[in-house]
C-alpha cells in the first residue's frame, strides 16, 4: 500500500470512533497490549497494519496469545515456511475449532449462544450449555456410525441452529464438513457433495419460507439415493414427520445426554469444504483447516467486527454462501449468533431489520444489494423498528453505492458503524475490511485487514498510483488460504486459480483502487473487466450509478470483443414492476451513468430483460453471460445448478444466439 495522507476535499465522513467506542473496542485493547507485549510503537491502525504484515510471524502469534487459543504446540513460531501456495503454519500444533467454540459452555453456561428467528417471527433460544448438549449428542451418534477423523459429514440444511450443531459435532471428532442449502436443486447438491464421498448426510424434513412450509423429504431422498457412500441419513424432524421415504434415515435425538470430548488435530487438518459459485462449470471444492479458520476468525470477527460476549451477530445467509460460516467465527469470539432461514425481504423489503429488532442483534452482516433494495423501496427501517441494539452493519457481496451509504445513516441509524468489506470463499474471510479505529468515508472500504499484505498491482507490475485501477494482489501468506482444492492431488488447479498470473503472489481477480484518504474502491471482477479504447472500466461503477435510477431493479453490463477488433458494451436492465423501457427512461439511465462515472461508461445499448440471472448468493454472472455472446454453447457457458433463478438465462441464450448469428461469430467447441 502506498503511503499517502488524506487530501483536501476528501470524501465525507459517515462514521468515526468516539472515545467511548475506542475504549470498548477489542482492536484498541489488542493494539495497546501488543505495544507493551512486543515493545513496539503502534499509535494508530495504519501502524498496526504495517506491523501485522512486516512481522507476520509475531502478529499471528499475538492473535493466538491475546485470544487464548486452546491447543497444544501453539507457542510458535507461527509461520515456519513462507511460500504461496504451501505456507507451513504451526507444524507441531494440534487444536480443534469446536473446542475453542464450546469453551464458553463452561465459562458462561446459562448465557445465550444461539437465537433462532423463524419466518413467522417465532423465537427459539439455546444457551451455551444447550448448544454443547446438542453437539455432544450428535457427535456421539457420528462416532457410533463409525465416522472417523477425515471422513466427510455433509448437510442439506437451512440457516437453522441444527446446522451449527451438526457442523460443530463433525468438527469435534475431526470429521470434515460441507453443507448445501435445501433451496438448491438435488442435482446441484449432488454435484457439490458427491465428489466428497460422504459417509453421513444430515438433513431436515423442511423449512418455512414466505409463510409456507416447504417439505424437503422428497429432495433429501433423491440426494441420498445419489450419494452411494452415505451409510446413514440423520434427519432433524418434527414429531409428526414420517421418514420412511428417505433411505437409511433416522431421527436425530438432540436431547440424549453424552459427554463431549474433542480430538485435537493438526493445524491444517481439513475442517470444511466450501464451494465456489460454479457458474461456469463444476464448483471448486475449497478445503480450509482448523487452525487457519480459528486464527482468521478471531482476527476478522473479534478485532475487525469488534464482537465479544456482549454481542449478537446476525447474518441472513443461506448455508451455501461462505457468510453462513461467519456464524462460527462469531461463536469463536464468544458472541451469540442469530440464525434466520426465512425470506430476507418478505413481507416487507426491510424484513432483516425487523429480525434485528426481534433478536436484539448488535451487528447485521448483509448483502450490499439488499441494502440497495431497501433503499429503493422507500422504507425507513429506523422509523419502524427498534434498532437501539444495532451498532454495526457490514455490507458485502458487491460494492456498496454511495447513495446507499448515506441512506443507511439517514433512514436506518445515524450512529451505526457501516462498512463495506471485500473478501471471498477462497479464504473465508476478508481482504479489505472495516475497523473500529478509523473513520469511514462514503463510498470507500476502510482499508486492508490486519495480516493482509495487499497491493494494487499496475499493468507494468508495480504498485498502482492512488486513484489508478489495478489488480488486487496479496504478497504474503494468510493462515486461512486454502489447504487444498478437493480432488486436486498435484495442486495444479489451486496453482492456476491464484498464482498463474504472477507466481508466488495471490491474484484474486478483483479490480481495486486506493483513494487519497487511504481507503479502497472495488471496481468489479477483473475477469469481467470492461475495456473501452484500451481503458479498463469497472462494472461496479455502472451498477453504483444505477442505484440512482429507481426504475431499475437490477442490471448487468457486458463487454463483448467482436471480430476484427470491434467492441460492444450492452447494458441489460431488469425493471421494477409496471415500468417500460422507453426513450425517456433510456436517456435517464445513460445520462445518470455519464454524470456519475465517465462518458466511456455509457453503454452502447440498453435492453430490458425479464430478470437478471444471479447465484444463490445474489451475485450477477457476468462472465458466463459474456461467454454466450462470444459464441460458447449454453451448456459450456453456464452451470444452471449454480443459479437462484436458472430460468432467467433463457432470454440471454436466445438473445446471444441472434447476436452471434448476426455478427458471424464462430467458435470451435
Amino acid at each position: 500500500m502506498s503511503e499517502n495522507t488524506a487530501a483536501v476535499g476528501a470524501p465525507e465522513v459517515t462514521w468515526a470512533p468516539t472515545a467511548d467506542t475506542l475504549q470498548r473496542s477489542r482492536m484498541e485493547r489488542f493494539r495497546a497490549w501488543a505495544e507493551t507485549r512486543y515493545s513496539v510503537e503502534l499509535p494508530d491502525y495504519r501502524a498496526l497494519w504495517r506491523w501485522s504484515i512486516t512481522e507476520l510471524d509475531t502478529f499471528w502469534q499475538a492473535v493466538v496469545e491475546f485470544f487464548g487459543v486452546i491447543g497444544d504446540g501453539l507457542e510458535g513460531p507461527a509461520l515456519v515456511e513462507e511460500r504461496m501456495p504451501g505456507a507451513v503454519w504451526y507444524p507441531d500444533a494440534t487444536l480443534n475449532l469446536a473446542e475453542n467454540v464450546l469453551r464458553f459452555a463452561a465459562e458462561r453456561p446459562h448465557e445465550l449462544a444461539v437465537c433462532a428467528v423463524s419466518d413467522s417471527g417465532a423465537l427459539t433460544e439455546w444457551t451455551w450449555r444447550e448448544l454443547e448438549t446438542k453437539v455432544a449428542a450428535l457427535a456421539a451418534r457420528y462416532r457410533e456410525l463409525g465416522v472417523a477423523p477425515g471422513d466427510r459429514v455433509v448437510g442439506v440444511l437451512a440457516n437453522v441452529p441444527e446446522a451449527l450443531a451438526a457442523f460443530l459435532a463433525a468438527a469435534s471428532i475431526g470429521a470434515t464438513w460441507s453443507v448445501c442449502s435445501p433451496d438448491f436443486s438435488p442435482q446441484a447438491i449432488v454435484d457439490r457433495l458427491g465428489p466428497l464421498e460422504p459417509v453421513v448426510l444430515v438433513g431436515a424434513t423442511g423449512y418455512e419460507f414466505k409463510g409456507r412450509w416447504f417439505d424437503t423429504r422428497e429432495a433429501l431422498a433423491t440426494v441420498a439415493a445419489q450419494l452411494p457412500t452415505v451409510r446413514t441419513v440423520l434427519v432433524a424432524a418434527r414429531d409428526e414427520d414420517d421418514l420412511s421415504s428417505i433411505p437409511n434415515a433416522e431421527r436425530i435425538d438432540f436431547e440424549r445426554e453424552e459427554p463431549l470430548t474433542f480430538l485435537r488435530v493438526p493445524f491444517a487438518h481439513p475442517l470444511w469444504v466450501l464451494f465456489s459459485s460454479g457458474t461456469t462449470g463444476t464448483p471448486k471444492g475449497i478445503v480450509h483447516g482448523h487452525g487457519g479458520i480459528v486464527l482468521e476468525s478471531l482476527k476478522g470477527t473479534g478485532l475487525h467486527f469488534d464482537l465479544d460476549e456482549h454481542d449478537r451477530y446476525f447474518i441472513p445467509a443461506n448455508t451455501s454462501w461462505m457468510m453462513w460460516n461467519t456464524l462460527t467465527s462469531a461463536l469463536l469470539c464468544g458472541s451469540a449468533v442469530v440464525t434466520y432461514a426465512g425470506a430476507p425481504a418478505h413481507p416487507r423489503a426491510d424484513r432483516q431489520f425487523e429480525v434485528v429488532q426481534i433478536a436484539g442483534a448488535t451487528m447485521l452482516a448483509t448483502g450490499a444489494a439488499y441494502l440497495g433494495l431497501v433503499e429503493r423501496s422507500g422504507l425507513r427501517p429506523g422509523d419502524d423498528w427498534d434498532l437501539s441494539t444495532l451498532r454495526r452493519i457490514m455490507a458485502t457481496g458487491s460494492p456498496l453505492a454511495s447513495s446507499t451509504w448515506r441512506w443507511v445513516h439517514e433512514a436506518v441509524k445515524p450512529s451505526v458503524h457501516l462498512s463495506s468489506d471485500s473478501g471471498g470463499t477462497d479464504i473465508c474471510s476478508g481482504f479489505i475490511s472495516g475497523n473500529p479505529l478509523e473513520p469511514v468515508h462514503v463510498g470507500e472500504l476502510q482499508g486492508p485487514a490486519l495480516g493482509v499484505a495487499l497491493e494494487v498491482r499496475a499493468e507494468n507490475g508495480g504498485i498502482a498510483p492512488v486513484n489508478e485501477v489495478g489488480e488486487m494482489v496479496i504478497t504474503r501468506p494468510m493462515p486461512s488460504m486454502p489447504v487444498a482444492f478437493w480432488n486436486d492431488p498435484d495442486g495444479a488447479a489451486y496453482q492456476a486459480a491464484y498464482f498463474e498470473q504472477e507466481p508466488g503472489v495471490w491474484t484474486h481477480g478483483d479490480w481495486i483502487s486506493e483513494t487519497p484518504s487511504c481507503g479502497y474502491v472495488v471496481h468489479g471482477r477483473s475477469d469481467a473487466t470492461l475495456n473501452r479504447d484500451g481503458v479498463r472500466l469497472g462494472s461496479a461503477d455502472i451498477y453504483a450509478a444505477l442505484q440512482l435510477v429507481p426504475e431499475v431493479a437490477n442490471a448487468v453490463v457486458l463487454g463483448i470483443e467482436l471480430p476484427e477488433g470491434g467492441y460492444w458494451m450492452p447494458l441489460f436492465v431488469e425493471l421494477t414492476p409496471g415500468t417500460v423501457l422507453d426513450d425517456a427512461l433510456t436517456a435517464k439511465i445513460t445520462s445518470t451513468i455519464r454524470e456519475r462515472t465517465t462518458a466511456r461508461h455509457v453503454p452502447d445499448a440498453v435492453e430490458a430483460v425479464p430478470a437478471i440471472p444471479v447465484t444463490h448468493a445474489g451475485k450477477r454472472i457476468e462472465v458466463p453471460l459474456k461467454k454466450l455472446f462470444l459464441g460458447y454453447p449454453a451448456e459450456k457457458a453456464v452451470n444452471l445448478g449454480a443459479l437462484a433463478n436458472a430460468g432467467a438465462v433463457d432470454w440471454f441464450i436466445e438473445r446471444a444466439a441472434d447476436f452471434v448469428a448476426q455478427k458471424g461469430i464462430t467458435r470451435e467447441h
